[in-house]
């Protein structure tokens, strides 16, 4: 690949411009001391560190495991976290949607107390966070890796099955400001939270592995 930064990176992706296919590892620095971590976009990995990128690649080629997915191979993020001294927690499905015009089909109300529980987690993660609730749910907005606006969702227990998931994630298109692509991550293993994201016009662009700052930063 052409030198790029990891948001020059996402923004081709979020437009279905991808890394080649050619089974390679882009290695970009860090965009902030805060985000760190891995992208496997289709047959093409972006490893986003401050770490030695020749260190990444040795290690790479260390690895006895199928060469389009080494960088989600357990054995290589270990030794990034090692390495690193950070932490994760999954490997998320990364999808990535546009705005939609207009208000949201849905009754939200945003919620201005920074205290907010759902707040909170989400300013460990993201900058600029906002957060709206809906009868029966919460919906997010920030800025997360490399100041892409990324949303989550919550559902209440007693609220589930009804499509609200799938009205919240809508009503974020709504809600990113300035015309930008919209990114959410979800646990490949919460089905829930992948149909309900894709019903509401996410699509599917890769994998991504975080690696969380353990200093509070």
């Amino acid at each position: 690949m052409a030198e790029s930064t990891l948001a020059d990176i996402l923004r081709a992706a979020a437009n279905g411009h991808f890394p080649p296919a050619d089974g390679g590892t882009t290695v970009v620095p860090q965009p902030c001391h805060r985000d760190a971590g891995v992208i496997a976009f289709t047959a093409h990995s972006v490893v986003f560190t401050d770490e030695d990128p020749e260190w990444v690649r040795r290690t790479l080629a260390t690895l006895d495991c199928d060469g389009l997915a080494a960088t989600m191979n357990p054995r290589f993020l270990v030794a990034l976290l090692d390495r690193t001294g950070r932490r994760t927690d999954t490997i998320d499905l990364l999808t990535v949607a546009s705005p939609l015009p207009g208000p949201p089909p849905l009754r939200l109300t945003e919620v201005r107390d920074a205290g907010h529980a759902r707040a909170g987690r989400a300013r460990r993660r993201r900058d600029d966070v906002r957060v709206w609730a809906a009868d029966g749910g919460v919906v997010v907005l920030g800025r997360g890796v490399a100041g892409r606006w990324e949303t989550a969702i919550e559902v209440d227990e007693d609220c589930r099955h009804r499509g609200l998931g799938r009205a919240l994630a809508t009503a974020a298109r709504h809600l990113v400001p300035d015309g930008q692509p919209l990114w959410a991550q979800q646990a490949a293993g919460n089905a829930r939270s992948v149909r309900a994201f894709q019903a509401a016009g996410f699509r599917p662009v890769g994998a991504e592995a975080l690696l969380l700052a353990t200093d509070g930063a």
